[in-house]
């Protein structure tokens, strides 16, 4: 008979398919991601899921480790679209995910409401959820204060198969874009602002075959427009109109856009230069439009230099004016980058699908750069420059972890360390020169002069910072550190001899046990 205050002991099940998918604690979610993506196959999301493994595709033999750490993906796509006007945006999840999802995004300067839909086990398993959701959205639908209203599936909807695309693709004039943004489907939340924006632009590109559509707010442009696809830093693209100007070009609509005109707007390009290149499902609307797409960006003397070059040759521009606007652009450029070089050694990493971009950067200011890691995917778009970047001695990796990230900080031991959060902390803790990527990196200019000048300035003085960190490790020591962490009213003292009889100990169990098990 078992002792009823002993804790029953059950054979673990064996080790099935390793899922690169995060695991959950919500409702349904302990479920692990290889059970949520068979449910949802089985649901009937099949063709969604074997789209999003083409557009965004990652190991599927990965480890728990070997993958990228990211925030909840979902993200994305809310982000997406509470930053357009005229735009309402529902979730239906778990009600934890809904928590964070609008938390971060309120975090990050959201300053609209977000919809949310709840659910228990009993709607969800009924069909009474979309039915919920249905209704919902027939409440929201409101032309005088929308243009669309987005309706975001989460994990467990996903998995249940909540049919989203039953629902209107208009009502009373408003449009209806369900879309579906598990995390076990989606890998990172950078992704995730593709799968509404190439949604929103097939939508809208629907709309302009069916006959003519509202022009942009400041009527259409006179001279052929380069869309720009990521989001980035507000002076990037005043930056680039300047350098497309001579090529009587001008800067379009940055997708993600802000409004839902824009997109008309922005498919009425000439050509498409893909800045962030993992909008997989934009660039498939784009081509369908019939608009080639350019990969890379003007950073840096080289990296503009090409990117003039094929952007003028996609958008038909004579060979005279291209050479016009290299000249205009790289004189002043190459005389900046020569008298402030960058010294110092350094790794970067980061996932906002950028970091190639400022790799390429960091090297033509002198930096020695050794390591790039990015969450998201190798595509066409970005091969020129991880091609470039190994050809000048840099580790590019694609997909990385967070483990990849410390294992290269460990490696290169550099004197400025830019990352994630959590790589940051980790070269504080070793008294190295660090920058958050996304705050301090991304959240400024790229383009032109002003991108390399103002990389150059907050680089040098964040590795000008060292002897701060020195004088900081004098002082505290090892304080905080092994046996002294946590909080004492008394000076922690070390006992190795504690250690080393409790080991003693462990060994001379383990030689019993394994002596019992040999009979």
């Amino acid at each position: 008979m078992t002792d009823s205050k002993t804790i029953p002991i059950h054979m673990a099940p064996a080790q099935g398919a390793v899922t690169t998918a995060l695991e959950g604690d919500g409702m349904g979610c302990h479920g692990g991601g290889e059970t949520l993506l068979a449910a949802a196959k089985s649901a009937g999301k099949s063709e969604v899921l074997q789209q999003y493994a083409k557009d965004y595709p990652r190991n599927e033999n990965a480890g728990p480790h070997d993958q990228p750490q990211s925030m909840c993906p979902a993200f994305g796509s809310l982000r997406v679209g509470l930053r357009m006007r005229r735009t309402q945006t529902i979730l239906s999840g778990s009600a934890c995910c809904v928590y964070g999802l609008t938390f971060t995004s309120h975090f990050y300067g959201a300053r609209r409401s977000v919809g949310y839909v709840p659910f228990n086990s009993e709607t969800l398993v009924t069909g009474k959820l979309f039915e919920d959701i249905r209704e919902a959205v027939y409440a929201q639908a409101d032309p005088a204060q929308l243009d669309a209203i987005v309706i975001i599936n989460l994990c467990v909807p996903t998995a249940s198969g909540v049919p989203l695309q039953l629902l209107p693709k208009e009502i009373n004039g408003v449009r209806i874009i369900g879309i579906d943004v598990p995390g076990f489907g989606v890998p990172t939340h950078a992704e995730a602002k593709d799968v509404l924006s190439g949604a929103m632009l097939k939508y809208a590109r629907g709309e302009i075959l069916n006959g003519p559509v509202q022009a942009p707010r400041g009527g259409r442009l006179d001279k052929p427009a380069v869309a720009l696809l990521g989001e980035m830093f507000p002076a990037d693209p005043v930056i680039i109109g300047q350098m497309l100007a001579p090529m009587d070009l001008v800067a379009g609509p940055v997708v993600p856009t802000r409004e839902w005109r824009e997109l008309y707007a922005a498919l009425d390009c000439v050509s498409v230069a893909a800045i962030h290149p993992f909008y997989t499902a934009a660039v498939r609307e784009f081509q369908a439009a019939g608009r080639p797409v350019i990969g890379s960006a003007p950073v840096g003397v080289e990296g503009t230099n090409d990117w003039l070059q094929a952007i003028g040759e996609a958008s038909g521009v004579p060979q005279a004016k291209i050479d016009a606007a290299r000249n205009q652009t790289l004189a002043p450029m190459r005389g900046m980058l020569a008298s402030k070089p960058i010294k110092g050694r350094i790794t970067l990493s980061g996932y906002e699908g950028s970091e190639l971009l400022v790799g390429r950067l960091l090297v033509e200011c002198g930096a020695d750069l050794r390591y790039v890691g990015s969450a998201c995917p190798a595509t066409p778009w970005n091969q020129h420059d991880a091609d470039w970047l190994r050809s000048k001695g840099v580790q590019v990796q694609f997909r990385a972890s967070l483990e990849q990230d410390l294992a290269a900080m460990r490696e290169y031991t550099p004197q400025l360390a830019i990352g994630t959060t959590p790589v940051v902390q980790k070269a504080k803790e070793l008294s190295i020169p660090s920058l958050y990527y996304t705050n301090l990196i991304s959240a400024r200019p790229l383009m032109g002069i002003a991108g390399a000048g103002s990389l150059v300035q907050v680089v040098q003085a964040a590795i000008g910072n060292q002897s701060r960190f020195d004088q900081m490790k004098n002082f505290f020591g090892d304080v905080g550190m092994s046996h002294n962490a946590g909080v004492w009213e008394g000076v922690p003292v070390d006992r190795p001899e504690f250690k080393k009889e409790t080991k003693r100990q462990m060994e001379k169990l383990m030689k019993k046990r394994k002596a019992e098990e040999m009979g």
